[in-house]
């Protein structure tokens, strides 16, 4: 939508941003205003029933129209003085004659091109002006120095002078207009701390003004107001738009007028029409058109609860919670009862619980369900995360600060791959600086990174695995035991779940963030015996498979050996089902392996033959195990 279109504006009319509310009732008060924050976005400027979007300086020179100024001349860094003035030919030759006669500025080339210390005479006269009022935009003005806490003689001379010119400026009245008004200077710059502190802090004749992204009660008019140029607009009653608005508004919080205008336009090129402008909004954060999420086999998620318990061995409850959060983010309903638009991970799920029972296991399983590759999910051990700095690592390093151009590891790892489960293993063991992080992320499904760019989690599955509640400080401050296998699973979940609470609310003092994670902790219980003997099966099938598919070795294993193996492999249980792992692979593995390297060597020359073995003895000396092939 260009720039210049005028369109209905409806109800938006009256509606003026604060930030510009607050320069109007300075006008008489402060002779210059610092403005920085969103000053490159657009600006729906609304008169009567119409309005038109325009960029800073214009909205600047619309809304000071209206206070009864009538001059306007922009000065900056590369180009000098330009005039501002309204598209009408004749009113660029009134501007262009009243600068040339007053202040002798030749805009024959389109600009006036000077040196600073020219730049500030020419300033110094348009503010002591007194026939008319006249608004001064420095733009660029963050261009202005080099080094604001290192100022050249130059720089600290340049900015001198209009500190002293704050400070004797008047305001004055006109013919037309007898209310008193400075002729203010709009300094625009990037950030306040562009500028030295002594120019501006605690001068009462300065106003630094942060211009704020637009909320949503200036998103909605706006919106209102260019989604008439989206197909279907028109097609759609009254009750319709004003939900389709509404659910617009809330989708782009956070967003600049610009991205809305940019959404518009994707909608228009990519043929969407006006009731599927949430696809254009997904479309525009992530990047892509593509949606896996709408592409998923229904019937595979329909099943899945078979297809995860064949990796995750008695863990019924967390593998029936798992699903929820599963089909909650594959019908779209994640976030759903806190908002219809709402921008919030399409799943979070807090694994806790024992050691070696499934949670990491389960991120896998979902990630292999949704994306069909285990290896597809986003992993971070989040005890590399310890140090209060580390923030740095997964959002990247601030600008001015070594390598901030390299991004961050999370915000790199999301922009590449926004259709991901992301896996944050242990994450108690991260600073809680930052825990706080997750807040942003958990809440609006975004994260600016170190270089301000935002990146978008709505396509995310968060998964954050956990121990916590498994021990608990004593009263002497000693860690014990909270948790043990003779407890039944009730008991287990509720003392795991107060411990979560009791860590977030007394030891962090972060409730928030268990407020963001909600209802989605799901507890793993124990391993028990009957489900060791599972795992302690699954993972002698898996061996014997890889032996067959890697050596072409069929093992067979008598029931009376197996048996004896088994029972070696489950009588510690401490460390659950990765504790069983790490026994087979001691009392079978590595006694299996030195009988069949010799047997390997030996079938090196007949590839592709089916060697058929099968286990005869198996002993153990002094705790080490042989077996007899």
């Amino acid at each position: 939508m260009s720039h210049n279109t005028t369109c209905a504006a409806g109800a938006g009319h009256n509606f003026k941003p604060r930030w510009i509310r607050d320069i109007k009732r300075f006008l008489n008060i402060k002779s210059q205003f610092v403005l920085s924050g969103n000053i490159r976005d657009i600006y729906p400027f609304y008169n009567h029933d119409k309005a038109v979007p325009l960029q800073l300086k214009h909205y600047l020179r619309e809304n000071l129209a209206a206070e009864g100024f009538q001059y306007y001349i922009c000065y900056d860094p590369i180009d000098g003085f330009s005039p501002l003035h309204e598209a009408a030919p004749e009113s660029e030759k009134t501007a262009n004659d009243f600068f040339s006669a007053n202040f002798g500025i030749d805009f024959k080339n389109g600009a006036y091109a000077c040196s600073t210390v020219k730049a500030f005479e020419v300033i110094k006269k348009i503010v002591d002006y007194k026939e008319a009022f006249v608004s001064v935009f420095v733009d660029f003005a963050s261009r202005l120095i080099i080094n604001p806490s290192g100022l050249s003689a130059d720089e600290k001379d340049f900015f001198s002078a209009f500190l002293k010119l704050s400070y004797t400026a008047f305001p004055h009245i006109t013919v037309s207009d007898k209310t008193p008004k400075y002729n203010p200077i709009f300094w625009i710059c990037d950030k306040e701390n562009d500028f030295p502190s002594w120019f501006f802090v605690n001068n009462p004749k300065i106003r630094p003004v942060v211009i704020s992204r637009p909320d949503s009660a200036t998103r909605k008019p706006f919106i209102a107001l260019i989604s008439k140029a989206i197909k279907g607009f028109n097609e759609c009653g009254d009750v319709k738009k004003k939900e389709i608005i509404t659910s617009f508004a809330e989708s782009t919080e956070g967003m600049y007028n610009s991205d809305i205008i940019a959404i518009t336009q994707l909608a228009r090129s990519e043929g969407l029409v006006f009731d599927s402008i949430a696809e254009a909004v997904r479309r525009y954060k992530i990047g892509v058109t593509e949606d896996p999420w709408a592409r998923l086999d229904k019937d595979k998620i329909k099943n899945a609860r078979e297809i995860i318990e064949r990796r995750i061995k008695g863990q019924p409850q967390a593998v029936i919670k798992t699903l929820d959060v599963i089909k909650r983010s594959v019908t779209g309903l994640s976030g759903a009862a806190h908002s219809k638009a709402s921008g919030k991970p399409r799943g979070v799920m807090f694994l806790a619980g024992p050691t070696g029972t499934g949670k990491t296991e389960i991120a896998k399983a979902i990630t292999e369900l949704i994306f069909g590759d285990e290896k597809a999910y986003i992993r971070f051990d989040m005890s590399e995360f310890s140090a209060e700095h580390s923030d740095q690592r997964l959002l990247g390093a601030p600008p001015g600060y070594v390598g901030y151009d390299a991004g961050g590891e999370l915000t790199n790892a999301v922009r590449e791959k926004p259709f991901s489960v992301i896996l944050f293993d242990e994450i108690e063991k991260a600073h809680p600086k930052i825990l706080d992080k997750f807040l942003q992320i958990l809440e609006d499904g975004r994260l600016t990174d170190g270089s301000g760019n935002t990146v978008y989690f709505s396509e995310s599955i968060i998964v954050f695995t956990s121990n916590l509640g498994i021990y608990r400080q004593d009263e002497t401050g000693r860690k014990v035991q909270n948790v043990n296998q003779e407890m039944d699973f009730c008991e287990v979940e509720a003392r795991i779940r107060s411990e979560i609470d009791n860590y977030f609310k007394l030891v962090l003092g972060r409730p928030e963030i268990l407020n963001r994670i909600g209802e989605n902790i799901i507890v793993f219980d124990f391993i028990r015996e009957n489900t060791a003997s599972q795992i302690f099966d699954k993972i002698m099938r898996n061996i014997i498979e890889r032996l067959y598919e890697n050596n072409k070795i069929a093992l067979a294993i008598p029931e009376s050996i197996c048996d004896q193996i088994r029972r070696i492999c489950v009588s510690d249980l401490s460390n659950g089902g990765r504790g069983i792992g790490n026994k087979i692979e001691t009392v079978f593995l590595n006694p299996l392996s030195r009988a069949l390297f010799d047997l390997l060597i030996e079938e090196r020359g007949e590839a592709g033959n089916v060697k058929n073995c099968a286990i005869k003895t198996f002993t153990e000396h002094e705790g080490v195990y042989n077996l007899e092939i």
